[in-house]
C-alpha cells in the first residue's frame, strides 16, 4: 500500500499539486467498469447515479465504457447540465422533486430539454400537483411511482393503491423506482440480504403487473450496494453509481473485487511532537495512559467525510478535535514525516466529496494526465 501511495506522491509533486485535491485513479476506475459489465445479470442496463458520480467527463467515461445514455438523477441544477451533456440522455429522478422546483426547472430550462427527464411520485397528493402543473404549463409530464420495497423512506407500499389512482391528464406513467439499500444490513437472523433481495425482488414484481404493458418502459431496482447481487426477475435496469469509484462505506459483499478508486490528497504542513495546551505533565501523563499520541501532523485543511489511509496509523485524535483549517492527525511513534510529504484520505461517500476540490486530478500509468471539472453543487 505504501508504494501505491508513493506513487501517487510523486503524481501530484510533479504535477505541482500542493493543496488538498480530489486524485481520480482512472486504471481503477476501469478495473471497477469491467467488473460491473462482467458481472450484471443479462437483461438489465445500468442507469448511472449522477450525484455520486457529479463530474460530466467521469459520467461520460463510464456511460461509454458501458453503452448506456440512462440517468439518475438528484438536482435540478445538475439535471440540466446532464440534459445538455447527453442529448439523447434519458433521466429519471431518484427522489421526488417539490412541485415548486420542477415547476421553476420546466419554465426556466426550457421544456423541450426537460420532455426527457421522468419525474418521480410518492404520493396521490404530488400525483394531483404535477396533474396540475401539467395543465398549468399545457405539457405531458413523464413521471414513475415510487414504490417501497423494504426501506420505508416512503413511496407507495401496496399495489392497490396504484390501482386505485386516475392519472390526471398530461401525466404519463413510464413505470417503477424501487430502492432496497437496507437489504445489506439485515441482519441473518431475519433472512439477510438474500431474503430481503428476494422480498423487494417480488414485490416490485407485484407493482409491474398494476401497470398497464405500456407504463413499464422503467422497472428500476438496485444501487451500487445491490445491483449486482440482482438475477432474473422483471426489472430491466439497476442504479449504479458510487461503486466506480468505491468509497468507504460502499466496502460491501456485493463489491467483492472493487478497488477504491477515489483518495483526498493533501500536503503535510507541520510534523511534531504534540503537545496539549496547558502544562506539559498532562500530555505526558495522557500520552503514557495511551490517550494521546507521541508524535502527530497537521494537515492542510481537514475535517472532510473521509478516513485516513496514508500514513498508514494516520488517526485523529478526540482530544485535539477536527478542524477544517489545519486537522490534526496522531501518528504511530515510528512515522517517518516530515512537512511536504502528502497525506491521503479515502471519501466515506462519493456524492459532495467529489465536488467539494474543483477539479479532479486524473490519475493513470503513474501520472496525473488530466484535470476533469466537477458539476456544480447548487
Amino acid at each position: 500500500m505504501s508504494a501505491y501511495f508513493a506513487a501517487l506522491a510523486d503524481a501530484l509533486m510533479a504535477a505541482e499539486i500542493f493543496r488538498p485535491c480530489l486524485v481520480l485513479d482512472r486504471d481503477r476506475l476501469d478495473g471497477n467498469v469491467a467488473l460491473v459489465k462482467q458481472r450484471l445479470a443479462p437483461g438489465l442496463d445500468v442507469r448511472l447515479v449522477d450525484k455520486s458520480l457529479p463530474c460530466m467527463p467521469l459520467l461520460s467515461h463510464i456511460a461509454k465504457a458501458l453503452g448506456t445514455n440512462r440517468f439518475m438523477t438528484f438536482h435540478p441544477p445538475v439535471t440540466q447540465a446532464v440534459l445538455h451533456a447527453f442529448s439523447e440522455g434519458d433521466l429519471l429522478y431518484g427522489k421526488p422533486m417539490p412541485m415548486g422546483a420542477a415547476k421553476a426547472a420546466l419554465t426556466r430550462g426550457g421544456a423541450g430539454w426537460w420532455s426527457r427527464v421522468c419525474w418521480l411520485i410518492d404520493t396521490p397528493e404530488r400525483l394531483a400537483e404535477y396533474g396540475a402543473l401539467a395543465a398549468a404549463l399545457d405539457t405531458e409530464l413523464r413521471f414513475a411511482f415510487e414504490v417501497d420495497v423494504g426501506l420505508h423512506r416512503g413511496g407507495f407500499r401496496d399495489p392497490a393503491e396504484i390501482n386505485a389512482l386516475t392519472l390526471p391528464k398530461g401525466l404519463l406513467c413510464d413505470g417503477i423506482m424501487a430502492y432496497e439499500a437496507h437489504a445489506p444490513e439485515i441482519p441473518g437472523l431475519f433472512g439477510g440480504a438474500a431474503k430481503a433481495l428476494k422480498q423487494a425482488s417480488a414485490k416490485v414484481a407485484d407493482f409491474a403487473a398494476a401497470l398497464d404493458p405500456d407504463q413499464r418502459r422503467i422497472l428500476n431496482i438496485g444501487g451500487s450496494k445491490t445491483a449486482l447481487l440482482h438475477g432474473g426477475g422483471v426489472a430491466n435496469e439497476v442504479s449504479i453509481g458510487s461503486a466506480f469509484v468505491l468509497p468507504k462505506d460502499f466496502d460491501t459483499p456485493g463489491l467483492e473485487g472493487f478497488q477504491p478508486a477515489a483518495f483526498i490528497a493533501t500536503p503535510i504542513l507541520k510534523a511534531l511532537d504534540p503537545m496539549l495546551p496547558g502544562p506539559s505533565a498532562v500530555s505526558r501523563a495522557l500520552q503514557g495512559l495511551g490517550l494521546f499520541p507521541r508524535k502527530g501532523c497537521y494537515l492542510y485543511g481537514g475535517k472532510w467525510m473521509a478516513e485516513p489511509v496514508f500514513p498508514e496509523g494516520m488517526k485523529p485524535n478526540g482530544l485535539m478535535g477536527l478542524s477544517s483549517n489545519q486537522q490534526f492527525m496522531g501518528l504511530p511513534a515510528g512515522a517517518d514525516v516530515k512537512p511536504g510529504d502528502y497525506a491521503f484520505l479515502r471519501p466515506t461517500q462519493s456524492e459532495a466529496v467529489l465536488q467539494h476540490f474543483g477539479a479532479i486530478a486524473v490519475f493513470s500509468a503513474g501520472s496525473i494526465v488530466e484535470f476533469w471539472p466537477v458539476l456544480p453543487m447548487g
